[in-house]
């Protein structure tokens, strides 16, 4: 996670060295802030690697912690710019992270076989959603994939059930799960969704009956090898792509976490179609 010390104006931590008694910087800062105040000055400008800065920096605190304390004192916004740069290589890393983790593994993404499906099987592109019954952002989403199905029929919708807010949502997953073996997983599906409240044990199996499902069929078919297979394979996929909640989308190769617009995902939908990503 990016350095968080500092935000608002409050001076970066600094502890005593345990060895020599003096005052350090956090590494992932200093490392920052001798890139932002350093570096630019250091031999008339030359670039330096991060090993290379790294190694001044632990030249400066050994050569003059004070010095380095002092810069701080007399350069407040150093913190905020440091604080930027760790935010912003975290974000390149994990885009780039994502991006390996999208190549890896893009056929387990968008051809999960005899996994739930919405829209046309055979469209021409492919919406990967990871969801979870429990999320409000999920159910605002339910209406918006709705909706981009019914303007464009030649889009289909891989659904990553991924059961991450607690009991309820995992009884949930299981159970829609379970209801293609009586075919019924889509209805079941938007009524998950449309529950007035948090998906329970109670709430779920209140709406199977409202449906029509044989009850106690479904309890069985909870217990699957399959079922268990899909979610393993859900969360697998979901840490690959460093994924920190629902929902989150995946089109050709964007990866877009969190609620999304109708707008957006049509534009990422036009998107492939142009690159002839399926």
């Amino acid at each position: 996670m990016p350095f968080q010390h500092g935000v608002g104006g409050s001076p970066p931590s600094v502890s005593p060295n345990p060895v020599s008694g003096r005052s350090v910087l956090l590494p992932g800062l200093l490392l920052a802030l001798l890139a932002t105040v350093l570096t630019p000055n250091a031999a008339f400008g030359q670039s330096y690697t991060d090993q290379q800065i790294k190694r001044l920096a632990l030249e400066a605190l050994r050569e003059s912690p004070e010095l380095v304390l002092e810069i701080i004192r007399d350069n407040p916004e150093v913190v905020s710019q440091a604080v930027s740069i760790l935010q912003e290589r975290e974000r390149t890393q994990q885009a780039q992270a994502a991006q390996a983790a999208l190549a890896t593994h893009r056929d387990a993404l968008f051809n999960q076989p005899h996994g739930p499906m919405l829209g046309n099987p055979d469209g021409d592109v492919t919406v990967v959603e990871f969801f979870d019954y429990n999320c409000g952002y999920c159910r605002r989403t339910s209406g918006v994939i709705q909706q981009l199905l019914e303007g464009d029929r030649q889009v289909r919708v891989v659904l990553r059930e991924w059961p991450i807010l607690g009991e309820g949502s995992r009884f949930a997953a299981r159970a829609s799960l379970a209801a293609r073996q009586q075919d019924r997983y889509q209805e079941f599906h938007r009524a998950l969704m449309a529950l007035p409240d948090q998906a329970t044990e109670a709430n779920v199996l209140g709406a199977a009956m409202t449906l029509g499902l044989d009850v106690e069929q479904l309890r069985r078919d909870m217990a699957a090898p399959d079922v268990d297979a899909h979610l393993a394979r859900s969360d697998q996929l979901a840490r690959a792509l460093g994924l920190r909640g629902t929902p989150a989308f995946v089109v050709g190769n964007t990866l877009v976490p969190g609620f999304t617009s109708l707008e957006r995902l049509q534009e990422l939908v036009q998107q492939a179609r142009a690159e002839g990503l399926r």
